[in-house]
This record gives C-alpha cells, structure tokens and sequence, in this order.
C-alpha cells in the first residue's frame, strides 16, 4: 500500500514537474498587445488631435465627449494624464477646456485646490466620441 502511494506521488511530481517546464517554455513566446517587448519603452504624442466636429449633446447636463482619443491616458489611482491639459492651473496655457468646478468639490461641498477624489476618474463620466454606427437599433430622440 505504501509503494502505490509513494508511485503515485512520485508520478504526480514528476506531471507538475513536465508542465512546469512547459508552461516556462511557452513564456518565451508571449507577445504583447503593442505591439513590442513589454520593457521597450513607447512614446506618446505630446499633443492629441482633435476631432474636426464636436458631437452635440443628447441630453441636457449629459457630461461631455472627449474630442481625442484617450487609449493611452493613465487613469487610475496613482496618475491622472487628464489633467497634465484640463486642470484649471494648466488649462489656459495648453488650449483645453477647463473642468468644471463641481469638480473641485468634495463631498460636503467644500472648494478644493485639486481635483476631487469623487471626481478623479474622468472616463467614468466622460467617453471619447465616436463616429460609428450603433450596436443595436434604437429610437432615442434628444431633448430640445
């Protein structure tokens, strides 16, 4: 009884062992979305194009569509790159729209300095706009 379990053991290592060295082999071969190694630095554009139209609003108080592109753009907990142009100390020297400031008002309704956290991640608001057709059929009207 012992010999069959110490088989089996040994036989279950040496499978982890096999798929191990498989699993480290087919690592090698990963590719990256970009395109390029993942330690191979990309640069961005420093200035994003803008749309040659605006979309009109569908809504009234419907936040605004972002006129670029954003694939790039750090949005997260650490970095926001929206507001290396829209924050209102930087806004008018680089040509974008400034934010609102009910963006920088806190929870209590306190002026704040910088942005505020409830606000930080734009694109939970803002999309970028895109000119393509609809996924699905729809009867959606605008206001006037």
């Amino acid at each position: 009884m012992k010999t069959i379990r110490l088989i089996s053991a040994l036989t279950i290592g040496a499978l982890v062992a096999i798929g191990g060295i498989a699993v480290a082999q087919q690592a090698g071969t990963v590719k990256s979305l970009r395109g390029v190694q993942v330690d191979e630095y990309v640069p961005l554009e420093s200035n994003h194009k803008q749309d040659e139209k605006r979309f009109p609003r569908a809504y009234r108080q419907q936040p605004p569509l972002i006129p670029h592109s954003i694939e790039q753009h750090q949005i997260d907990r650490n970095a926001n790159e929206c507001l290396a142009c829209h924050d209102w100390s930087v806004a008018g020297e680089r040509g974008a729209p400034t934010l609102s400031m009910t963006h920088y008002l806190d929870r209590d309704g306190n002026q704040l300095d910088q942005v505020a956290g409830t606000r930080w991640f734009c694109n939970q608001c803002h999309v970028p706009q895109v000119d393509a057709l609809p996924l699905v059929d729809n009867t959606f009207e605008p206001s006037k």
